[in-house]
């Protein structure tokens, strides 16, 4: 008899995950399960948010240009990230790690030393974890634990048509970060006696790809303000990527425009160095750690008052699909690039 057998490939990172869970059923206590950037445990008078992330060794790190304080600072940043998408606030941290006797005490406690640093600056309490050995490489797996009032919750389902689409920040300079990181790299394996050519524009694109922040400053603005977005998501995979998790899980269209996205000069000047489009930068880079939501116009005067918020774009039907208006004024067919498996 031959057995079926489904690349996880095929599937790519959310189809997988579907995949794997769409058997499991959720408790009364359980308001929100597997989907979306983190999940929603009814707790008391406030609900518990609970995400995950994994961290691996020459998958989503390079220690041959990632400093190890860097790397525990980015691993608890990315894991607040995701309370933040939620419009909760981060709590508590759990920090697992796997490692090989190539690493020294010393060289864990400057890991732990950068998670120290995060859980300093977010007000963030480390509460336990796990170490283990790991037959070669790095792993690091850190759940985090955030809170919210229930009303205050923002999911990715929310989008309805007619909302304003916008993004924190800027877009596309982790990217290039990596970009820069990574021919410095392959010009050091071919001659080790180059030195890396980093300048001062260099240093605050490899920050942002390093050293990025969470949104924390956003989301006090929401809650001072009284806004609250029908739908967000924090860009980690890129802008196009999360802007169709958003509209698929919402049923909905969107229309952004390619102007109107904001990349920082840095940025676009590397992305021309590189024979790179500044705007695919911006749109399928990712690692930026920004957010991207959906919100009523009621809210568009507080909104375009906050320097660090910046009006995309439209949500509009489904059968209008998900648009891209060129600075020529044509529309395009969006697509999501995201994680890829293998």
């Amino acid at each position: 008899m031959t057995v079926k057998r489904t690349e996880i490939a095929d599937l790519g990172e959310f189809g997988l995950i579907k995949e794997l869970t769409k058997e499991f059923q959720q408790s009364i206590d359980t308001l929100k399960g597997v989907g979306d950037d983190a999940a929603v445990i009814k707790f008391n008078k406030e609900n518990a948010l609970i995400s995950t992330d994994f961290l691996i060794e020459n998958i989503h790190f390079d220690l041959a240009y990632t400093p190890l304080k860097h790397l525990g600072y980015k691993a608890a940043i990315v894991n607040f990230s995701d309370i933040y998408a939620m419009n909760g606030t981060p709590k508590h941290i759990t920090v697992s790690i796997a490692i090989s006797n190539r690493f020294s005490v010393e060289a864990l406690k400057e890991i732990y030393n950068g998670i120290q640093i995060a859980c300093e600056k977010y007000n963030v309490d480390l509460i336990g974890g796990d170490t283990t050995t790991s037959e070669k490489g790095l792993i690091i797996s850190i759940t985090v634990i955030g809170e919210a009032n229930q009303q205050e919750i923002v999911y990715r389902n929310g989008a309805k048509e007619g909302d304003m689409i916008a993004v924190t920040g800027n877009l596309g300079a982790a990217y290039m970060g990596l970009q820069i990181l990574q021919r410095e790299k392959a010009v050091f394996i071919e001659n080790p006696e180059l030195q890396p050519e980093l300048n001062e524009d260099n240093s605050y694109l490899i920050q942002r790809f390093l050293k990025p922040e969470a949104q924390k400053g956003v989301i006090e603005y929401f809650k001072n303000e009284g806004i609250k977005p029908n739908a967000m998501m924090d860009i980690s995979d890129g802008l196009s990527s999360e802007l169709f998790h958003i509209c698929t899980q919402s049923g909905v269209g969107a229309e952004i425009e390619e102007r109107f996205i904001p990349i920082e000069e840095l940025t676009f000047n590397e992305s021309m160095k590189m024979n790179i489009d500044p705007s695919v930068s911006a749109l399928n880079g990712g690692e930026d750690y920004e957010l991207l939501f959906t919100f009523d116009k009621k809210y568009m005067e507080k909104i375009i008052e906050n320097e660090n918020i910046t009006v995309i774009g439209e949500i509009k039907s489904k059968d209008k699909g998900i648009k891209l208006k060129s600075k020529g004024n044509n529309l395009y067919d969006m697509k999501a690039q995201g994680w890829i498996c293998f």
